[in-house]
């Protein structure tokens, strides 16, 4: 006998009848059958999402949505499992919600989706050209203005940073730092002898440019626009590069802070 609590999973063509009936009569218990049968799958989901975020409540709530926004538009007759058509629903809620909350100031909607594409371009045409691209060749790769690209990339700035909270991976078997955890506290004097020390002692996992980018940038305090002069490079192509290192930089710092607190 089954236990009060225990939820029965709907069978496939339960779903589809349950589908049909809400799309044709507005059924609310129909709708509800669907939401009890399917909430699990979306938590599932907003879980991955929602991880090392202030947000999960949010999210929750956007995946709902994803699922109700399902049930609406779903075609029983494709032949086509609810569930393949789900998940890529909540999912994209889900991101486009995450976009939208990840932005320091307000920008307008093109902006927002233009920048992940402007940076897969960046990416792809500084692989094939095997150098930086240039502002007109961004713009024909994406079929848009240069003034577009301009904009797009200033705008960029208004990205918001990493959460201070947000977990780091720090050794195989799945310890968890954050952010927060690795910074110390300030102070004038100390402060940037110990950036120095350790910027000397971890340099060692950079290539010749990669060194010569950070030791102008932390030591020397120069520009990117100095650096590239000096380099011969565009200043793009020296935000890139740094980018590059200081990822190589911040697993060094993760190993060496969680071989210490293992010590």
């Amino acid at each position: 006998m089954m236990k009060p609590s225990q939820t029965v999973r709907l069978s496939k063509e339960e779903v589809q009848r349950l589908v049909l009936q809400f799309q044709e009569t507005e059924s609310e218990s129909a709708q509800e059958a669907l939401v009890e049968n399917y909430t699990a799958l979306v938590g599932s989901i907003v879980r991955k999402y929602s991880k090392g975020r202030d947000l999960h409540e949010d999210i929750m709530q956007v995946g709902l949505i994803g699922l109700l926004s399902t049930i609406r538009r779903f075609d029983p007759s494709a032949g086509t499992p609810f569930e393949a058509y789900l998940i890529p629903n909540v999912i994209g809620e889900i991101k486009r919600f995450l976009r939208d909350k990840t932005w320091d100031v307000h920008v307008p909607r093109r902006v927002k989706d233009l920048w992940p594409k402007l940076n897969t371009a960046v990416d792809e045409l500084t692989y094939r050209l095997e150098r930086s691209p240039k502002i007109h060749e961004i713009a024909e790769y994406l079929e848009i203005s240069e003034e577009e690209v301009l904009e797009t990339m200033e705008m960029g700035k208004s990205y918001q940073t990493a959460s201070v909270d947000q977990s780091i991976e720090t050794g195989p078997d799945g310890s968890t730092i954050t952010t927060l955890d690795v910074m110390g506290s300030e102070d004038a004097g100390f402060e940037k002898v110990d950036q120095k020390l350790f910027l000397e002692s971890a340099l060692h996992v950079l290539d010749e440019r990669e060194k010569q980018i950070i030791q102008a940038l932390f030591i020397d305090c120069k520009s990117q626009k100095e650096i590239g002069e000096s380099l011969g490079i565009s200043q793009m192509h020296v935000s890139r590069l740094q980018r590059k290192a200081l990822v190589k930089l911040r697993k060094v710092l993760a190993r060496k802070v969680h071989q210490e607190s293992s010590s």
